[in-house]
């Protein structure tokens, strides 16, 4: 099959990355199937590019998707990029895809949905009213307020252990600026942001956190975006805790919300528990896959 590989400007960039994108067509210019690579841009993580790669399925198995690939694995190694990955769904022709050109299976994620018309209330309620001495629940809609922005911006260092098996993930570093910017760019896009955190009562720090984003209109489902507890602060039953204080808030606020959503690594044994606790069903499981673009590269950095 004859194509056409065109690259597009694309307007998705911001202070922690950048994406180059392309599109696949064929002589006739009927599109066939594109690929947007992501460059990550923030400290800890500048070695790595993520792909997402589409081909329509009429299209497959003529060339598309290899050609898309090409481009984008050479664009990568041209911007020093050490490590390249792709999601696909279990059993999926991605899965497939990425398996047979040298890309290997680094990450096992489980997605699960709670739905909030089946939500054991009176349950979630005895978790969220729980006496957990020593620690309070304090939570907030949009921006964190300013009293607590400093903490709350350390307390994200508990996802640095976060089960992540072998892939090349790196490190997010986070300060107050870029707590505040990801609040921001949810507001900008019409969603809601909410969070739930577990203060430290002694000293009024943050210790853990759970986020959830709601779509604008309240309807739909919502996103849990990360759920965290520091290691020294771990075994008190806090994630459990604000988790189910999440779920409670959600529903009062959003009658219209069809569910709630998350995704786990298979090897997060403790916050899958969590979850399958809390009601979440699993819904489906999809893959991380993993292309070493440098001779020697090592994972985990």
């Amino acid at each position: 099959m004859s194509l056409n590989l065109t690259p597009l400007t694309d307007p998705a960039g911001g202070p922690d990355g950048r994406r180059l994108a392309w599109l696949a067509s064929d002589t006739d210019g009927n599109p066939v199937g594109s690929a947007f690579l992501r460059l990550i841009d923030r400290d800890g993580q500048r070695h790595l590019a993520q792909l997402a790669l589409q081909v329509h399925p009429a299209e497959r198995r003529r060339g598309a998707g290899t050609r898309l690939l090409d481009a984008a694995v050479t664009a990568a190694k041209d911007d020093g990029r050490r490590s390249l990955t792709a999601p696909a769904d279990d059993g999926s022709p991605a899965d497939l895809f990425l398996a047979a050109r040298g890309f290997r299976r680094v990450l096992n994620l489980t997605y699960a949905r709670l739905p909030l018309a089946d939500a054991d209330v009176p349950a979630l309620t005895r978790t969220a009213r729980a006496e957990h001495p020593g620690y309070r629940l304090v939570s907030w809609e949009g921006t964190v307020p300013d009293h607590l922005a400093a903490t709350f911006a350390a307390s994200r260092r508990a996802m640095d252990d976060m089960p992540m098996d072998d892939t090349d993930y790196g490190t997010v570093a986070w300060d107050v600026d870029r707590v505040r910017a990801v609040a921001k760019a949810v507001e900008e896009r019409g969603e809601h942001l909410d969070t739930v955190v577990a203060v430290d009562a002694s000293d009024g720090t943050v210790v853990g956190f759970t986020e959830l984003v709601v779509p604008g209109d309240g309807t739909g489902d919502g996103q849990h975006y990360g759920t965290g507890v520091l290691p020294e602060h771990r075994g008190h039953g806090l994630a459990r805790w604000m988790k189910a204080e999440a779920v409670l808030r959600a529903r009062g606020r959003h009658p219209k919300l069809g569910g709630l959503l998350t995704d786990t690594a298979d090897s997060n044994t403790h916050m899958r528990a969590v979850n399958d606790g809390l009601g979440y069903v699993p819904t489906h499981r999809t893959y991380e896959y993993q292309l070493e673009l440098q001779q020697g590269s090592t994972t985990r950095s």
